[in-house]
């Protein structure tokens, strides 16, 4: 099985663009809204890449191509392999990569040991690891050794068994202010963007004010300063979704009637016809 076209191959097209840095979107805070969406393969990268300031090799993936019911199995290999194709497919979006649950917790040398692997089996920018205040020395110890960190708080889907599931976080008075408590201790680490996961808005309003670098809402508030979706959930590949999604558009009904229109002329004999054929030369 193969494909023929350089496009679809996967290879970017070329592009006058540079590819953006960390200190350009780091001085984004408070400016137009920074784009975020998740790419796990280097021909989605390339179709996103032209409308988006950076592109997130999500751990996501778990869920969205492997089929685990959640981010826990992923492994450095996995997030490595995915990583670089997308980074073979974009050209100006900034790739990070989601360290995998396992990879960074124990220690600040194991999450540089993991980070730079990361970084050097995939030529991405970035990491992006989940965990507020007691991750800030980590975070410190990479930005310290030259590996750019996002951060991630509120509902950290990692940490889903300990937190008893995906509901939105920060409904108590004493949940609230942690997150916002984590929130500045990462920002004060050196984390040059923060991503704010489901949690009422009132949280991700105050974080957005009170951390020098940007933030990333999903399922928290358009005052932030950039928002993030799962590529395939805003597409409409996956028929449940949070309620933070919008989909703007409907892949899976598309694709399904596209494979339905294939069945049936396969089955009527209707393709391949002449156009599609190879014919001896005369």
């Amino acid at each position: 099985m193969s494909t023929t076209s350089g496009i679809d191959s996967g290879a970017p097209a070329s592009s006058p663009k540079k590819r953006l840095t960390v200190p350009t979107l780091r001085a984004r805070k408070g400016g137009e809204p920074l784009v975020m969406l998740t790419a796990y393969s280097a021909r989605m990268a390339q179709l996103l890449d032209p409308h988006c300031d950076m592109l997130l090799v999500g751990d996501s993936l778990a869920q969205v191509i492997y089929g685990l019911p959640s981010t826990v199995p992923v492994t450095l290999e996995m997030m490595a392999a995915h990583g670089a194709a997308v980074v073979r497919g974009s050209t100006q979006a900034l790739v990070a990569i989601d360290m995998p649950f396992g990879s960074y917790e124990a220690s600040p040398a194991q999450a540089f040991d993991s980070a730079a692997r990361l970084m050097k089996e995939t030529g991405a920018a970035a990491v992006k690891l989940e965990g507020g205040e007691a991750m800030a020395p980590t975070v410190r110890f990479l930005t310290e050794r030259g590996i750019p960190v996002i951060g991630h708080i509120g509902l950290t889907p990692q940490a889903v068994n300990l937190l008893g599931g995906y509901g939105a976080r920060g409904r108590s008075e004493a949940e609230a202010a942690k997150i916002v408590a984590d929130g500045v201790a990462i920002a004060e680490a050196g984390a040059f963007a923060i991503v704010i996961e489901g949690v009422v808005e009132p949280i991700a309003i105050e974080v957005t004010r009170r951390v020098a670098c940007p933030t990333i809402g999903i399922g928290a508030s358009s005052q932030c300063d950039g928002q993030v979706l799962v590529g395939e959930d805003m597409l409409g590949l996956f028929d449940r979704t949070a309620r933070f999604v919008k989909r703007y558009e409907d892949l899976s009904g598309r694709i399904s009637a596209a494979a339905e229109g294939y069945a049936a002329e396969v089955r009527s004999r209707a393709f391949p016809d002449a156009g599609h054929l190879y014919r001896p030369k005369a």
